[in-house]
């Protein structure tokens, strides 16, 4: 973002030539709840990118004020994601860490008369708070007096009340326009044991009360956050203003990111994750941070598509294919070339001699000699594509191999098919071809042009891999339920070799296999089975 002009560096930089702020500080403040998704590397890259261009820092902080849905599993994995994405935050912190100031703000506001016990039921507040044309309607319970309101509250906290039997609501207006000035409750009770603190809390801070204090505490200077919470920042200002917070930090929304076909609702991946639909967060078909690493996909390209789509006031959507062309343009610098055979048909070349092997020395990339050099073999028999093959040359356009007519193997030589063998199905299981020795590539022979270059995989050396192609996870359009958009579909396995010089991959180690797309190393990969996950073709596969 360094080279990038928003609205937010404009604020950043008015704040720093009037001498508002001598230091930028920002935080990222993920719910426990789940694991990150691809919508919140726009707000990592937002808060960490505004910070670092001026000399300033990012708080990480867990907003973990609701301990029914929150877990250590998801406070590491965060972590993990952050600094994947090529981010360290100066300092990891909890909400839970300031729960006793926080209720110590709470007792202020009491105090100053300006935050109640209500007791009046959960459908009782909704029917008074009214709507967006009618005035709220005041609680019976508001006109509690101080004394009465800080023995109740604090019997809330002593766990003298059940669950939803009654709140600690702020005083402000029942009548504004705003609906999140309409007193909005600041306390509930829970009794659900909590990840940080266990059980000695049974009352929690809701999240529009216990945000802007934690920016307050840690001395934020610019509180960034998406574009839904505009209309909660009249509130946000009132509770750092009324808790006499001596730090003030300003509140700024930007966008969201939207991509086409993917959902980024934390809790509808849950419950994917939780029904068995995906194989965890980190499925490669997630729009999860971890399912995009184990997919394969860059942390760089990711920052760098994040960085392309600009940030504005208006929420935006980019269609998949620019996350893709990303990916591409990345991997086409750092990923090392190799061939793979996914649909495997045999080759058995006639004239070469059943007990020689010979190996050929190939670049990984032909225009980064630091990626280094494989010897790539060459034997009798071979394995190509499937698809490189049809019995009857159909036109003068088809460039591969057919009977009687010639190609040149990736590397190596010419050869020549002249016949093939079927099975009991009328399908073709292997070609019979020859050789020309005198067409060894590097040889400088040009007397003939071939019909096309395909690539192979020596039969002998070859290793088994298993190679996993993922279609979009969701479909339909969005008049439809989210439950019934999921793709059954969406992931495709397929047996077939890779070189031997790839035999000692390891997870995360990517590949440009020629013809056939990126592809990754899974975590899961064994000795024995090496298994691949494409990342991306070489071309868009969205139209």
């Amino acid at each position: 973002m360094e080279n990038t002009s928003n609205f937010i560096k404009t604020i950043i930089e008015a704040d720093l030539a009037s001498g508002k702020h001598d230091e930028i500080i920002t935080r990222f403040p993920p719910e426990p709840n789940g694991f990150l998704h691809i919508g919140h590397a726009r707000a990592i890259i937002t808060d960490f990118e505004s910070a670092i261009q001026y000399g300033g820092y990012t708080n990480l902080r867990y907003d973990d004020t609701n301990p029914s849905k929150e877990d250590d599993v998801y406070v590491k994995a965060i972590l993990e994601d952050i600094r994947w994405l090529g981010y360290e935050p100066k300092n990891v912190y909890f909400a839970s860490d300031y729960f006793e100031e926080m209720y110590d703000r709470a007792v202020l506001l009491i105090k100053k008369g300006l935050a109640y016990v209500d007791h009046s039921t959960p459908e009782e507040m909704a029917k008074d708070r009214g709507n967006v044309t009618t005035p709220g309607k005041p609680s019976k319970y508001r006109l509690r007096s101080v004394e009465e309101n800080l023995k109740l509250f604090e019997e809330m906290r002593a766990g003298k009340f059940k669950e939803g039997e009654c709140v600690l609501r702020a005083k402000i207006d029942m009548a504004s326009p705003n609906m999140n000035l309409r007193d909005p409750a600041l306390y509930r009770i829970s009794y659900a044991e909590h990840h940080n603190t266990g059980k000695k809390w049974c009352i929690y801070p809701m999240y529009d009360y216990a945000h802007p204090l934690e920016d307050a505490i840690e001395g934020i200077t610019h509180s960034l956050c998406s574009l839904e919470f505009e209309d909660h920042r009249p509130l946000y200002d009132w509770v750092v203003r009324e808790t006499e917070m001596p730090k003030v930090p300003r509140q700024i929304e930007f966008g969201r990111l939207n991509i086409e076909n993917t959902v980024m609702s934390k809790r509808f991946l849950r419950e994917l994750v939780e029904s068995g639909k995906v194989k965890g967060w980190d499925d490669p078909r997630m729009p999860t941070l971890s399912g995009m690493r184990r997919r394969g996909y860059t942390p760089e390209a990711i920052r760098n598509f994040v960085i392309s789509t600009g940030l504005s006031k208006v929420n935006s959507t980019a269609g998949i294919d620019m996350l893709e062309a990303a990916v591409r343009d990345d991997l086409q610098n750092h990923a090392r070339r190799a061939m793979a055979v996914i649909n495997p048909l045999k080759v058995t070349l006639t004239n070469y001699d059943e007990n020689k092997i010979e190996y050929v020395e190939v670049p990984y990339h032909p225009e980064d000699e630091s990626l280094g050099t494989r010897s790539v073999p060459f034997s009798r028999h071979l394995y190509i594509e499937q698809d490189d093959f049809v019995v009857t040359k159909p036109n003068n356009k088809y460039k591969r191999l057919s009977l009687g007519d010639e190609v040149r193997l990736f590397n190596t030589y010419f050869i020549t098919a002249h016949d093939v063998i079927y099975n009991e199905k009328g399908e073709v299981i292997e070609v019979l071809a020859t050789y020309d020795p005198e067409t060894k590539s590097g040889s400088g022979f040009s007397l003939r042009k071939p019909n096309g270059t395909i690539h192979f995989v020596e039969a002998s050396k070859a290793v088994k891999a298993t190679f996993n192609f993922f279609g979009p996870m969701i479909i339909g359009d969005d008049s439809m339920d989210l439950k019934d958009r999921f793709n059954e579909d969406s992931w495709h396995v397929k047996k077939g070799f890779i070189e031997e010089a790839l035999k000692d991959a390891k997870p995360q180690d990517k590949f440009q296999f020629l013809r056939n797309g990126y592809f990754n190393i899974d975590q899961d990969s064994k000795e024995d089975d090496i298994i691949l996950n494409e990342i991306v073709p070489l071309k868009s596969s969205y139209k």
